[in-house]
Parts: structure tokens; C-alpha cells; sequence
């Protein structure tokens, strides 16, 4: 393995970091998954839901306590600016959340994106000294010039390889943001709609009671 990573050349060590950046990238985000399915408690959200109806808040402050779940620090957050404007507060708050999912993502992107044009920068550069090989040695050196080829076409394949194996986690971890987006837009719009309701019941019932006075 050594000896087909010295053959590559120059370009190879840039290489080498890209697959290292990504493999970091990839371990920590996929730990990040996974402590954030721990941290979910569904039962907590539908019990906030289920207290927001009532309006019973001090009971919602009571067992959010602790709560690492990234719906319910985003519902928190509306319920504390409820009396101010409660989806600008959930939009921020989610905008934080899906911040903090995408993180290094860009960084996956990018090093996909470069690997195989960095392999194929080398394979370029290879093949040039292969050339250069040939017309000094003319046709008598054949099997010089394509065994500079073969090792020039190491880079390629390098590259390739990084490109491919950091493709499949990089769309696995932008689907897991993708399907966190809509369980927080289901969940704030929820909370919405409770609270809406709550609020046109506490008005009905002050017309109610000025109209009897």
C-alpha cells in the first residue's frame, strides 16, 4: 500500500489529507446522529403539546427541565416569546438547530467535489512525464513510458475513490437534516395552531363575560 502511495507521486499527498479530513468529518458527524436519536423524546413533545392546549406553562417549564431534544429546545423557545411573536422566535430557533446539523457538511462537499480533480490533475501531470520519458528514450523504452501511465492513473483512481466512499455518508447525513427540518415545521406549526386556539378561547370567553356584565 505504501509502496502504490509513493508511486502516485506528489498529488497523492493531498490526497491523503482530503481522505483524512473526510473520514474526520464523517466519524463526527455520524457520533453527532447518533447521540442526537438518544437525546429525541417523543413523549416529552407530546406532553408539551398536550400542556400548551391548556395553557398550563409553568407545567411545560417544570418538564422541559434538562431536555437536550432539538424540538423541544425549538418549542421552548416559541413558548417563551409566545406573547411577542412566537413563529419568528421558532424560525431563529430552528435556523440555529439546522445550523448546528449542517455543520462540516460544506467541507464533505467540497473535498468530493476536489479529490477527483486533484486525481486527475495528477494522472495529467504523469502522463506529461511519460511523454517527456519517450522522447527522450524514443520507442526503444516502451514499457517505460506506459509504466509512468500506470502509476500517473493512481491519482485518478485515488481521487475517485475518496469521491465515491464520502458520497454515500454525505447524502445520509444531508437526508437525516432534510427529515429533521420537517419533524421541526410539524412540530412549531403544531404549537402554533395550539396556541392560536388557546388564544381565541381566552377572547371568546372575555366577550363572553364584558357581554353578561
Amino acid at each position: 500500500m505504501i509502496d502504490l502511495f509513493l508511486k502516485g507521486g506528489p498529488i497523492m499527498y493531498p490526497l491523503l489529507a482530503c481522505s483524512v479530513v473526510a473520514l474526520t468529518v464523517i466519524i463526527e458527524r455520524a457520533i453527532f446522529w447518533l447521540l442526537e436519536d438518544q437525546r429525541r423524546n417523543q413523549g416529552l413533545v407530546n406532553e408539551v403539546l398536550s400542556l400548551a392546549e391548556t395553557g398550563n406553562w409553568e407545567k411545560v417549564r417544570a418538564i422541559i427541565t434538562g431536555s437536550r431534544d432539538f424540538v423541544i429546545r425549538i418549542l421552548v423557545a416559541g413558548i417563551l416569546h409566545r406573547e411577542f411573536s412566537m413563529s419568528k422566535a421558532m424560525e431563529t430557533a430552528a435556523s440555529d438547530e439546522l445550523d448546528r446539523m449542517r455543520r462540516h457538511l460544506p467541507l464533505l462537499d467540497t473535498i468530493i467535489t476536489v479529490s477527483p480533480l486533484l486525481g486527475i490533475f495528477g494522472t495529467v501531470i504523469g502522463i506529461i512525464l511519460s511523454f517527456e520519458i519517450l522522447g527522450s528514450a524514443g520507442i526503444e523504452e516502451p514499457q517505460a513510458v506506459t509504466a509512468g501511465i500506470a502509476q500517473a492513473l493512481i491519482t485518478t483512481a485515488s481521487g475517485l475513490g475518496i469521491a465515491i466512499l464520502s458520497l454515500f455518508p454525505f447524502n445520509y447525513f444531508n437526508a437525516r437534516v432534510e427529515k429533521a427540518a420537517t419533524i421541526i415545521e410539524k412540530y412549531a406549526t403544531s404549537l402554533e395552531i395550539v396556541y392560536e386556539a388557546l388564544e381565541q378561547g381566552d377572547k371568546s370567553g372575555k366577550r363572553g363575560a364584558s357581554h353578561e356584565g
